[in-house]
């Protein structure tokens, strides 16, 4: 650590409860008084270094009692404790300027005018001197810039918190390898070196440092590091989102109101670069997830949302099933809205580019539109979300109608995921009309059903009768034409001398498999007839009891 020894003469300082006495030579003649602490001193050697000092001393007068006046300079930044030491450089007695302490001389040099007017390398002029050789060092640049929390005000005026800040963003946007050459102590350097070290600022000071470290080029994904590890530290809340190995080395030093939180945590948002992807889009769900609980801002919540929404296509189902935050009884158990918006911005960016999207280039989003392996990821991802909101009884039909519908058809190559939510909301709301159930069915594509789901939909009593049999058309109409191609095989098989042994086997199985897929349509087959005649009972029964209303009507 960087030290200034400055004066040459043995301490005559001593300190009787909470007055500092000069031992040896005349009685004083002039107190210094600092809040409850009194220094009894002498003019000359004040006013031969203060120009304020100087003047006050001049212009006060002694009192009734004696010779003595009275200062008072409760205004002089650092208190009694930075005084100790400037009356000590005033005498020319030993005393120690260090990285910790250099800041607040400065200032309390500034502000009692100890300029080289009143003597020559004077304490502005030293601790100038000093400052630049603490700031050839990360540790005591760090060590300088946490002591101006003390002085904040004078060092914000005098420009040092700038210089120190400055200092730092310099030396971390330097190139580690480099740094490390610099720095014996050090053997090598990662980029996230300087993590640690930050992390202990005060939110203005931090924030302050990232902003000159992006200014100074740092790469987006450096500086997101940072933040997301400050966050853990200083939000509790997100640590009881993660697990027990997660948080166990991110508890917070102390534990924050929740006002200081939702500020805290509003300043790390507007923090975090506008770039996708550079932020993982698990810990932007659990930083929304805070949010919602802290109550933030609307549009800090909406910034998050936006943020999820922009990469939601490597979220995980179990990350985007947050709980609602209301407290109407008659509300979802985990928050739909907020999926959707999600969803809606994604598909947003998908149909869009960003040389044509306002909303986009407004963000800073640099992106460009999705690809199909996004879009299919996501569609994925709302068949999940679905099946597990399904069963709560408070979800609305045209809620999930419109949750299914934010993703358009191609996105699915199979509908068995729509499929499996639909028949678990059908089963959590039992007295949905016929009409709604096939409305809610027409949100997946029957052809697109794997042979499985196909199966289990024709027999599934809580599908309208009308589905099923398409569902049975479908399946009737691939096993037909899946037959066919096995009977074009079997047309060629003077050909199969020119095939491998595998598919030779195949070809043996032909005749078996043939044999299976015809009886398979002949069930279906029975399946379709005998629903079409249960349809033709239902509309008889209909019509009968249509006819016997009118001739009743008619009799009366």
């Amino acid at each position: 650590m960087a030290c200034l020894n400055l004066g040459t003469k043995p301490d005559a300082f001593r300190l009787d409860d909470h007055t500092w006495q000069c031992i040896g030579g005349l009685p004083s003649d002039v107190t210094i008084e600092i809040g409850g602490t009194s220094f009894n001193l002498h003019k000359f050697p004040l006013i031969s270094r203060s120009g304020l000092l100087s003047k006050l001393i001049g212009d006060n007068s002694p009192n009734e009692d004696g010779p003595i006046c009275a200062i008072h300079l409760n205004d002089i930044p650092g208190g009694a404790k930075v005084f100790e030491l400037i009356a000590r450089f005033c005498y020319d007695v030993k005393l120690e300027v260090t990285s910790h302490n250099v800041i607040s001389l400065r200032c309390a040099a500034d502000y009692l005018q100890m300029t080289d007017d009143y003597g020559d390398e004077n304490l502005i002029t030293q601790t100038e001197i000093f400052l630049n050789q603490v700031f050839t060092t990360w540790s005591d640049t760090m060590n300088a810039l946490e002591s101006c929390e003390e002085v904040y005000t004078d060092a914000e005026e005098l420009d040092l918190i700038s210089r120190c800040i400055d200092s730092l963003a310099v030396k971390a946007c330097a190139d580690p390898n480099t740094y490390s050459m610099h720095n014996p102590c050090i053997d090598s350097l990662t980029d996230n070196w300087w993590y640690k070290d930050v992390s202990f600022l005060n939110l203005h000071l931090y924030k302050r440092v990232i902003q000159a470290m992006e200014a100074n080029g740092m790469r987006p994904e450096i500086i997101s590091g940072s933040i997301v590890g400050y966050a853990k530290k200083y939000i509790p809340l997100m640590n009881r989102q993660s697990s027990f190995n997660d948080a166990s080395h991110s508890k917070p030093v102390y534990t924050p109101s929740e006002a200081d939180q939702r500020a805290l945590l509003e300043e790390i948002v507007g923090l975090l670069p506008n770039r996708k992807k550079i932020v993982s889009t698990k810990f932007l769900i659990r930083l929304l997830r805070s949010a919602m609980v802290l109550h933030v801002s609307p549009s800090c919540k909406e910034n998050l949302e936006r943020r999820v929404g922009a990469q939601l296509d490597s979220a995980h189902v179990d990350d985007v099933l947050i709980p609602n935050q209301g407290f109407n009884s008659i509300e979802t158990l985990y928050d739909v809205d907020c999926f959707q918006r999600m969803l809606d911005y994604f598909m947003s960016m998908e149909s869009s580019s960003i040389h044509n999207s306002p909303c986009i280039v407004e963000e800073g989003f640099e992106d460009v539109p999705q690809s199909l392996t996004s879009v299919t990821s996501v569609a994925n991802l709302v068949d999940l979300f679905l099946a597990d909101v399904a069963a709560d009884v408070n979800l609305k039909l045209s809620k999930f109608q419109s949750v299914a519908a934010g993703v358009p058809d191609y996105a699915r190559p199979q509908s068995d995921g729509i499929y499996r939510a639909i028949d678990i909301f059908l089963k959590a709301h039992p007295w949905l009309a016929d009409c709604e159930r096939e409305q809610i069915c027409r949100l997946m594509n029957i052809q697109k059903l794997s042979l499985d789901a196909s199966t289990h939909a024709a027999q599934n009593e809580r599908l309208p009768l009308r589905v099923i049999v398409q569902v049975l058309f479908f399946e009737q109409l691939r096993l037909r034409t899946s037959i066919a191609g096995w009977f074009f095989v079997s047309e060629n098989e003077d050909q199969m001398s020119n095939i491998n042994e595998g598919e030779v086997v195949r070809a043996q199985e032909a005749p078996r498999r043939m044999s299976e897929m015809r009886e398979r349509v002949l069930e279906l087959e029975r399946e379709c007839e005998k629903m079409k005649f249960e349809i033709r009972e239902v509309k008889s029964k209909k019509s009968w009891i249509f006819f016997c209303k009118r001739r009743r009507h008619r009799h009366y």
